[in-house]
């Protein structure tokens, strides 16, 4: 049906993205698999996922409400949406783990946030000039509703009745033995010793909440394969407003259709005529900036396989933009298949000319 995701998510055609984001939150606490043990819970939390990436995304939305389907939203728009499997369903798992009781008896509650990784595909030209990536991504931020305290109006943390404080409960078991006492992380405080009497009701007491994420990465130029960009405060929030985690962006630099990459320099190849090598030419090859051409001197005698290195056109170097490495540029002489009568003659006057008897046997290079 034209609007089954709106329908999935219990929201009308006109809800705005505020309106989604709790229609979503909702159905999500009441679908997920670790509260929810219906058969066919896990399926529908799945379909609510998917409704949610199209219908929070105002791009992919537009073209739902467009053309009526999810597969006019696929893999439109203009940001990169980070490939982290189904990290809702990791996230609200985090989520529940978080809630009062819900990490399990003896599980000391992490209130800081954790750090989160995500992989960002760049270009040899987003290396060269520098870029900002737009990203999508899921995790648990800061609560709107509650500023992320945690607290609904007129509540605040108390000291935990259940431990009085001390973040442990001891309880006793009489044995044949006599009496042994166990103390527990606090089931009610997570070992905190402080909970919230008026909990939010939309995070539900923790002060953060499930969200998906729109953010702009800056890209330093001549950044490299493997290297990490740290975003302070952008992973997971923390618990009731303690610290939240950074988010790591790890670089993954795509294969380039001409140049390959060595530090900051640049391979690249340029073929030349017989003609070039032999008596010597000055060519350009493109380079990576745009409409840059690099001026190669191809000296005279010049052979396949040479390398010549010309300063100053590779990439820019990390942190230090306005030097640049070298562009390397590998030699193909490039022989004509097709010769005519004139330039057929031309060779034989110029073999004799030159001392080369092109009708004597060659010698196979394993025989000599």
């Amino acid at each position: 049906m034209a609007y089954e995701y709106y329908d999935i998510l219990g929201v009308g055609r006109d809800a705005d993205e505020k309106e989604i984001k709790k229609a979503f939150r909702r159905k999500a606490r009441e679908l997920h698999p670790d509260v929810n043990k219906a058969p066919d819970a896990e399926e529908r939390f799945k379909e609510l996922n998917e409704a949610y990436d199209v219908l929070s995304d105002p791009q992919k939305k537009a073209m739902y409400d467009r053309f009526g389907t999810a597969d006019a939203a696929q893999g439109f728009g203009g940001y990169q949406n980070v490939d982290m499997g189904d990290i809702f369903g990791d996230i609200f798992s985090s989520f529940f783990g978080g809630m009062g009781g819900g990490g399990g008896r003896g599980a000391q509650r992490r209130r800081d946030g954790r750090d989160m990784g995500v992989g960002l595909r760049l270009t040899l030209e987003d290396v060269a000039l520098g870029a900002k990536k737009e990203i999508v991504y899921d995790r648990l931020a800061p609560c709107e509703e509650c500023g992320g305290s945690g607290a609904a109006e007129g509540g605040g943390e108390v000291t935990c009745k259940k431990c009085n404080g001390s973040g442990r409960v001891v309880s006793v078991q009489h044995t044949f033995l006599g009496n042994m006492q166990t103390a527990t992380t606090c089931p009610d405080c997570g070992g905190t010793g402080r909970t919230i009497d008026k909990p939010c009701p939309e995070c539900q007491g923790q002060g953060r909440v499930p969200d998906r994420e729109h953010l702009t990465i800056e890209i330093p130029k001549g950044i490299r394969d493997g290297q990490q960009v740290r975003l302070s405060g952008r992973g997971e929030a923390g618990m009731n407003g303690a610290p939240a985690g950074d988010l790591i962006a790890t670089v993954r630099i795509e294969p380039h259709e001409y140049f390959e990459r060595e530090g900051d320099n640049l391979h690249t190849r340029a073929h030349v005529t017989i003609a070039q090598a032999s008596l010597g030419a000055d060519i350009t090859v493109v380079g990576i900036m745009p409409d840059e051409q690099v001026p190669v001197h191809i000296p005279a005698g010049c052979q396949t396989g040479q390398t010549l290195r010309v300063k100053g056109y590779g990439l820019p170097r990390f942190r230090k933009e306005k030097q640049r490495g070298d562009m390397l540029v590998h030699v193909t002489v490039v022989t004509p298949q097709k010769l005519s009568r004139k330039a057929k003659k031309l060779m034989q006057d110029l073999a004799a000319e030159i001392g080369e008897d092109v009708s004597k046997k060659r010698v196979p290079l394993a025989q000599q």
